[in-house]
C-alpha cells in the first residue's frame, strides 16, 4: 500500500525536486514552452457553432489548392450527375417519346466520331444563305433568319416583363451583336486590352477559315468583322447600366417601327419571329439608328464576313474537333482562364440544356422528385408564409397601411415547386442520332420560337427564367411567386431522411429569406395588384436602413475565417445578411408553431439544418476573390451571424450571456 503524503510534505517534495533540476534543464524547459504557444481552445457550440456543426464535412473536404468546395456547390454537381444518369437511361432504354428524343440528342453529342464526320455540314445552309447576300436590302432578312435559329446577330431580341403591365411580356430590342463580352474591349486603349483584341482578331480569322473563307482573304475579312463590331460597340451602353431594368424599358408602338428603321426592316423582323404584339421596347435608339445606317452604308461583303463569323462562333462548340479547339483556345483559355476543356459529357449536357432545357427539366422532375417530397416542400413553404404574415402583423417598423399591403401580397403569393405551373410546349421534334450540330440548330430554333410565344398578354407567368434541373430557390418579384426547382428538393436543402426540425432549419429558412423579399426593400416596389409603385413610407424606409446599418456594424467586426487580418465587409454583404436572419427567424417561428412542446434536444437539429447549407472549404485565392466581390458573407458567418441574434439558439444550447454565440446587441428583422 502506498502511503499518502500530507499536503505540506507534498509541497516540500515538489520544491526539492525543482531544486535538483539544473539551470540548463530549466532554461531548456522555458525554451520548449516558448516554442509551443498555447493552442486556442477547441470550438464549442456556444463559441463557434459553425466549426462544430460542419466538423465532419470539413474533414471530408480539406482546403483545395484552387477554387472552393461548398455544400451547395456539391448539390449542383449532384444535379449534373443526375441529369447524366437520366440521359444515359434515355439513350439506352427510353420510356416514351420524350425520352427517345432526348436519348437520341444525347447520343448524337457523345458520338465524337460521328461529330467529326459531320464536320461543318450543320452550318452549311446558313453559310450558303449568307453567300447569297448581294445588296443592302438582303442584309436585314439574313439577320432575321439567324435570329430565328437562335443565333442573335447585330442586336438581341427577347421576351421580358412589360413594366406597365406585369401580366404580360413584350419584346425587348437590346444591344448585342459583339463577339467580345463587353463593349469596352473595343473602346479601351490600354496595352492589355489591345493585346486581348489582337488575340480576338486572330480567333476571328481562324473561324472564318473554318467557315470557308479563303485563307488569303481571311485576315482582311477578320479586320472587317472587328471594324463592324467596333462601330456597334461605340453606340452601346456600358454593361453596368444594363442592370437597371427601368432605365432599359422604353416602349414604342410596333406600327411605327418599320418606318423608323427602314434598312433594318424591323417590322419584317418581328413578323419573321412570329411576334404580332403592338408594343416593343427599344431603350437605345441611337444604337439602332447606327445599325440602320450601317445596313445601308457598309459594303455587303463586310456584312457577309461578320455574319459568317458569328455563325461559326455560335456553332463552334457543337461541331468537329478543329472548330471546338479553335473556340476553346480563345474563349476557354484567354477569356475564361481555363486550362483544359470540360469533359465531353459536360459540354454536351450544357449544350442540351441551352437548347432544350425545359424538355430535360420535365423528365428530371418526374425521375428525381417523388410526390411526397413535393408535398413536404409545399407544406413547409406554406407554413413559412404563414409565419411571415404573423411577423408582418407584429412588426414594430411597419405602419398599418404597409402591413395591409404586405399581407395582401402574401395572400396572393403563388408557390411553384418542381416545375412551372404553366409552361409552353417543351417537346422538341424531330431529332435523331445522326448530327449533333443539326440537332442543336433544330432545338435552338424551337427554343427561340417558344420564347417568342411568351410575348403577349397573359403569358408572363409561363416558364421560369431558370430550369427545373438547376438548383434554385428564389422569389420572382414580377410574378409574386416563390420558385423552387426540382433539383433543390434534396439534401442539404430538403433532406427527406432528416427530421422536420432539420428540414425547417434548411429548406424552411431558405424559403423565409426569399419570401421576405416580397415585402422588404425590394418587394416594396410592387404592390398586391402587381402595380409598380413604392408602398413604403419614408419612416419605414428609415427603419429598414437603420436595421441594415446595425447589421453592417455587427458583421464588420467578424474576421474572415480564411484570410488572417481581413474583416467581413458588412456594407457589401448587408442585404444578404438581413435576408439570412429573416429566413432563420421565420423558419423557426413556422416550426415552433407546430412543435410548441419540443424540448432542447428536439430543437437542436433546426440549427444543424441551417449550418449544413453553408459548409465551405476555400483556397486562399478563392477566399480573396470572394471577400472582394461577393455579396455573401463567408459560410462561417452565414451560420453564426443569424444564430447569434436568435434567442432560441442560446436557450436550446444553454449558452451563457457572455458566449461568442450570443450577440450583445441582437438584431431582429421580424421580432
Amino acid at each position: 500500500m502506498t502511503q499518502k503524503l500530507a499536503p505540506l510534505a507534498l509541497t516540500i517534495g515538489l520544491v526539492l525536486v525543482a531544486g535538483l533540476a539544473s539551470p540548463d534543464a530549466i532554461a531548456q524547459k522555458k525554451k520548449k514552452s516558448a516554442a509551443k504557444p498555447k493552442a486556442p481552445p477547441a470550438p464549442t457550440v456556444c463559441s463557434d457553432f459553425f466549426s462544430v456543426a460542419t466538423a465532419d464535412w470539413m474533414k471530408a473536404n480539406p482546403q483545395p489548392a484552387t477554387g472552393s468546395v461548398t455544400a451547395m456547390g456539391q448539390l449542383t454537381e449532384r444535379s449534373l450527375q443526375q441529369q447524366r444518369e437520366l440521359l444515359d437511361a434515355a439513350m439506352q432504354g427510353p420510356q416514351g417519346n420524350v425520352q427517345k428524343l432526348l436519348g437520341d440528342f444525347w447520343a448524337s453529342g457523345l458520338d465524337e466520331a460521328a461529330v467529326e464526320r459531320d464536320g461543318a455540314n450543320p452550318v452549311a445552309p446558313l453559310l450558303a444563305r449568307i453567300d447569297g447576300i448581294r445588296k443592302a436590302k438582303d442584309i436585314a432578312p439574313s439577320i432575321a433568319a439567324l435570329h430565328q435559329v437562335g443565333i442573335p446577330v447585330a442586336f438581341n431580341f427577347g421576351a421580358d416583363i412589360d413594366l406597365r403591365d406585369l401580366s404580360r411580356h413584350i419584346g425587348y430590342f437590346s444591344q448585342g451583336g459583339l463577339g467580345m463580352p463587353d463593349p469596352e474591349f473595343y473602346t479601351r486603349g490600354d496595352a492589355d486590352t489591345k493585346a486581348v483584341m489582337q488575340r480576338y482578331e486572330e480567333y476571328v480569322q481562324r473561324i472564318l477559315v473554318l467557315a470557308g473563307t479563303p485563307a488569303d482573304r481571311a485576315a482582311a475579312d477578320a479586320k472587317l468583322v472587328v471594324d463592324l463590331e467596333t462601330r456597334i460597340a461605340q453606340s452601346s451602353k456600358p454593361i453596368v447600366s444594363l442592370r437597371d431594368i427601368a432605365s432599359n424599358f422604353a416602349p414604342v408602338e410596333t406600327k411605327d417601327i418599320g418606318k423608323t428603321y427602314k434598312r433594318l426592316q424591323l417590322a419584317d423582323f418581328l413578323k419573321a419571329q412570329g411576334v404580332t404584339d403592338d408594343v416593343v421596347s427599344i431603350a437605345n435608339p441611337q444604337l439602332f439608328a447606327q445599325l440602320d445606317a450601317l445596313a445601308g452604308s457598309l459594303p455587303p461583303a463586310q456584312w457577309q464576313a461578320y455574319l459568317r463569323f458569328h455563325v461559326g462562333n455560335a456553332m463552334a462548340p457543337y461541331l468537329s474537333k478543329s472548330w471546338r479547339d479553335t473556340e476553346f483556345e480563345f474563349r476557354g483559355r484567354v477569356l475564361r482562364g481555363q486550362a483544359t476543356p470540360p469533359e465531353r459529357w459536360r459540354a454536351v449536357l450544357d449544350a442540351i440544356n441551352t437548347a432544350a432545357g425545359p424538355m430535360v427539366g420535365h423528365e428530371y422532375a418526374a425521375r428525381f422528385v417523388p410526390a411526397g417530397t413535393k408535398q413536404r416542400a409545399e407544406e413547409i413553404a406554406t407554413n413559412v408564409r404563414g409565419a411571415l404574415v404573423r411577423a408582418v402583423d407584429r412588426s414594430p417598423w411597419m405602419g398599418a397601411t404597409a402591413k395591409t399591403e404586405a399581407k395582401a401580397k402574401l395572400e396572393k403569393l403563388k408557390i411553384e415547386i418542381g416545375t412551372p405551373r404553366r409552361d409552353l410546349d417543351y417537346t422538341v421534334q424531330p431529332m435523331g442520332r445522326g448530327s449533333f450540330g443539326g440537332n442543336m440548330l433544330i432545338a435552338s430554333t424551337w427554343r427561340h420560337r417558344e420564347e417568342m410565344k411568351r410575348i403577349g398578354r397573359g403569358n408572363a407567368d409561363r416558364r421560369w427564367d431558370v430550369l427545373p434541373q438547376q438548383p434554385t430557390l428564389a422569389y420572382d418579384i414580377a410574378q409574386n411567386r416563390l420558385i423552387v426547382t426540382a433539383a433543390m428538393l434534396q439534401a442539404p436543402v430538403l433532406d427527406m431522411s432528416a427530421d422536420t426540425a432539420t428540414q425547417y432549419g434548411a429548406f424552411g429558412a431558405l424559403v423565409g429569406r426569399e419570401l421576405t423579399h416580397a415585402v422588404d426593400y425590394k418587394g416594396r416596389l410592387v404592390d398586391a395588384k402587381d402595380t409598380i409603385r413604392d408602398w413604403w413610407t419614408p419612416a419605414e424606409n428609415d427603419a429598414w436602413n437603420a436595421l441594415g446599418q446595425r447589421m453592417v456594424t455587427q458583421f464588420s467586426q467578424f474576421e474572415d475565417p480564411a484570410l488572417k487580418g481581413v474583416k467581413v465587409s458588412g456594407t457589401q454583404t448587408r442585404d444578404t445578411n438581413l435576408a439570412d436572419l429573416a429566413g432563420v427567424e421565420l423558419a423557426w417561428d413556422a416550426w415552433r408553431s407546430n412543435n410548441a412542446a419540443a424540448d432542447a434536444t428536439a430543437q437542436k437539429p433546426f440549427f444543424q439544418g441551417w449550418a449544413n447549407l453553408w459548409a465551405t472549404s476555400s483556397s486562399m485565392q478563392a477566399a480573396t476573390e470572394r471577400a472582394a466581390t461577393s455579396v455573401h458573407s463567408p459560410g462561417k458567418w452565414r451560420v453564426n451571424g443569424p444564430l447569434m441574434n436568435l434567442p432560441a439558439f442560446a436557450e436550446a444550447n444553454t449558452c451563457k450571456a457572455d458566449s461568442a454565440m450570443v450577440s450583445k446587441d441582437p438584431i431582429r428583422v421580424w421580432p
